[in-house]
């Protein structure tokens, strides 16, 4: 597993250990494990040009009223798998409290 971005059909941006999963060569689906949604807030109003790039993250737990760390979703709610920037993974392994290889 390693540590990613998804992007899913809902446009929810989510972080986690993803694995993904494959059946007869072809892949259907991903194994989320500790996923937590991206919130993004953006000031509206930009006083300089450097400030359009901040913005607030906030992370949360995916489903909240769950116990289970691993969530299986079928690959066709995902539109797109990415690297998170640096920051964000360690905002999310210090979230899970748990180092990011």
């Amino acid at each position: 597993m390693a540590v990613k971005l998804a992007i899913l059909n809902n446009k929810e941006q989510i972080i986690s250990d993803v694995k993904e999963l494959v059946d007869d060569g072809k892949p259907v689906g991903y194994m989320l494990k500790n996923p937590h949604r991206l919130i993004i807030d953006q000031p509206f109003l930009v006083e300089n040009l450097d400030d359009d790039k901040k913005v607030q993250v906030t992370l949360t737990p995916w489903i909240l009223m769950t116990e289970d760390e691993e969530i299986v979703i079928p690959g066709n709610h995902v539109v797109t798998i990415v690297e998170p920037i640096d920051s964000i993974k360690q905002m999310y392994s210090e979230k899970i409290e748990r180092p990011i290889s």
